[in-house]
């Protein structure tokens, strides 16, 4: 753990009030302009997912020839697979990295949040455990942690009075919707990917289908499900950087490309 908290922890504590300082003293904008360095800092290492994706859009008439072929043998299947991908200079896993840093940083600046901003009255006292010398906060500072419509360190949530439950903010709506929009992209390959499993003897392929289908419905809703309890700024920062990273994705290889997760599931399923 103090390892986590040397190398991650500490460091998104650090840049973040640097943001905070730089940007008129407000955690939202903060928490905006973080997002968008740290998505661009990660630019190289999804480089060459986007460039593997590239390809594999490029060659999906063949790739679809050899699942054709070899639909009855998925040993085969599997090695005409990795031979084509070796000739085409094509890395179905390189887009896992990027992924696997994301979850990292959430994780990270989950913690972040947890521990400085669980509550807006010992903000600058728990920040100050984490921040190096030259950022600390004096001792009778407060942090402005109030954007737009919401408190950064509460759920982006409202209640209706007589409901029971409470409903998600925009915030957190258009993280999910952003989710949503993703699966969707990727829905061509899925229907592409449908008609190839329904003329293979294996149920391994509906059963991998049925889980890429369904990721259009399951992100959004855990991202709903898990976000009404966290805090807000991690419902911003998980919007802000899966927007970005939609866009890219789409500027990339347009509608209908597979996420990097769902290429290297797809690939070592088979």
């Amino acid at each position: 753990m103090n390892i986590f908290n040397t190398l991650l922890i500490q460091p998104l504590a650090n840049g973040l009030i640097l943001f905070y300082k730089l940007l008129f003293s407000n955690m939202g904008l903060a928490i905006v302009g973080f997002s968008l360095f740290l998505r661009l800092i990660l630019n190289p290492l999804t480089k060459p997912y986007m460039q593997s994706m590239k390809k594999m859009k490029e060659y999906e008439p063949q790739l679809a020839k050899l699942k054709e072929k070899w639909k009855g043998d998925k040993t085969k299947l599997v090695q005409a697979q990795a031979d084509f991908y070796k000739e085409k200079g094509i890395n179905p896993g390189a887009g896992c990295l990027p992924y696997i840093l994301q979850i990292v940083v959430l994780i990270a600046l989950f913690n972040v949040f947890a521990r400085a901003l669980s509550t807006s009255n010992e903000a600058v006292t728990n920040f100050n455990k984490l921040l190096y010398s030259p950022l600390k906060f004096a001792e009778n500072q407060t942090i402005n942690t109030k954007f737009l419509y919401l408190d950064v360190t509460k759920p982006d949530i409202f209640h209706i009075p007589g409901v029971p439950f409470p409903f998600p903010g925009p915030i957190l709506l258009l993280a999910a919707l952003v989710q949503f929009l993703s699966a969707k992209m990727m829905a061509p390959l899925v229907k592409a990917e449908e008609k190839v499993a329904e003329k293979t003897k294996s149920g391994v392929d509906d059963i991998q289908v049925a889980m890429q289908s369904s990721m259009t419905f399951t992100f959004p809703l855990f991202t709903i499900i898990f976000g009404i309890s966290f805090p807000a700024g991690l419902a911003l920062y998980w919007f802000l950087f899966s927007l970005y990273q939609m866009i890219q994705q789409y500027q990339t290889s347009g509608w209908g490309s597979l996420s990097p997760f769902v290429q290297k599931v797809s690939f070592w399923r088979k």
